[in-house]
């Protein structure tokens, strides 16, 4: 099992002057809304528990005020706490010194920002050289750092040009780069790609993947949307008004909605792109019975979307699964495959017109 870089326990946070006061109402049973009125104090976040695994990306999803980008602002110590504690590697980033912080912060934990956060007046070299400069880098060493992390995320033959001058998946690049040149264990990403355009995004989210299959960096990464949260999250949590509504697997969410408010959002999910063949097979065979399915092995941990494709391409109605050792631990048919694709809406569609 993966080691927990980030642990958050009983989290609160109180926007106001009196918020250690109000922490107590709030553990007392008292809403958000009832804590503006009554006392003009806003409830940010709500006894927050999480567990971040190393080398993985957590996503925290949410609605606009939901507190995502308040939990997040938590871990790098922006925004101070009214109640709990957050441990990194071990450690309480809360009680670190401003010396301590300043030094965590430099080594090892880095953000990008919904909105680029660049500085204009500074090429892109320079923009991606700005934490190894912070860190009292050499100059040979600025260069050659940021040269790597520009030739990485696509924009050798852009470092001289401003971010004027850039597209803005361009500089949403430059901004990637500069998050991974100090070589931070943990990179924190506020709506990072909120701010392009959906082709441009998926694009990000398939550099942010590729260098993740390499690189393993502990990535805790915040949006709005169900589908980007779904693609990226190795787990997810939801947040309603400052508090988790549920965390999992996207797989997990997609089949078992907490409560009606998690279901609005997984309702027309494109469910071949999140379910895995062994949610859905069929057992297989005891020993000396015959075998079902056809001679086509689908590993364990296949998306539905991508079995029904090799299938689709080698001409068959039926596979077997297997599993990381190649043995057979179930069977599939398309019909069954895509029967369990079908989402929800479109399901009790099909059930009101079913009149067999």
């Amino acid at each position: 099992m993966a080691d927990v870089a980030i642990k958050i326990r009983n989290l609160y946070k109180v926007f106001g002057p009196d918020d250690k006061a109000m922490v107590e109402k709030v553990r007392q049973g008292m809403s958000k809304s009832d804590l503006l009125d009554q006392h003009s104090h806003v409830l940010g976040l709500k006894d927050i528990n999480m567990d971040m695994l190393a080398g993985g990306i957590q996503v925290v999803m949410g609605l606009s005020g939901s507190g995502k980008s308040t939990l997040i602002r938590h871990i790098n110590r922006l925004i101070e706490p009214s109640s709990g504690e957050i441990l990194i590697d071990g450690e309480d980033v809360l009680a670190m010194s401003d010396k301590r912080l300043q030094d965590f912060r430099r080594h090892k934990i880095s953000m990008v920002f919904q909105r680029f956060g660049l500085l204009p007046h500074k090429t892109v070299i320079d923009n991606v050289g700005y934490g190894l400069h912070v860190m009292g880098k050499s100059k040979a060493e600025q260069h050659s750092g940021s040269m790597r992390w520009i030739e990485r995320v696509g924009l050798k033959g852009y470092e001289d040009n401003y971010p004027a001058q850039l597209s803005g998946g361009m500089q949403q690049r430059v901004g990637l780069a500069r998050a991974l040149a100090t070589d931070a264990d943990i990179l924190l990403m506020d709506e990072a790609f909120s701010a392009l355009d959906p082709l441009i995004r998926n694009d990000m989210q398939s550099v942010l993947l590729d260098l993740q299959e390499e690189l393993h960096k502990t990535i805790v990464f915040i949006t709005h949307d169900l589908d980007e949260a779904l693609r990226l999250g190795e787990r997810i949590a939801i947040l309603r008004d400052g508090e988790i509504i549920q965390q999992g697997t996207g797989q997990e969410i997609v089949l078992k909605p907490a409560d009606d408010y998690i279901s609005s959002f997984v309702r027309e999910v494109n469910r071949g792109r999140v379910v895995q063949v062994e949610t859905v097979m069929d057992p297989a065979p005891a020993e000396g019975e015959t075998p079902v399915g056809g001679s086509l092995p689908v590993e364990k941990g296949t998306i539905l979307e991508d079995a029904a494709r090799r299938m689709s391409e080698e001409g068959v109605t039926s596979a077997h699964v297997v599993n990381g050792s190649g043995a057979p631990i179930g069977t599939l048919t398309m019909r069954g495959l895509m029967a369990a694709m079908v989402t929800p809406v479109l399901k009790d569609a099909l059930d009101a017109t079913d009149t067999s």
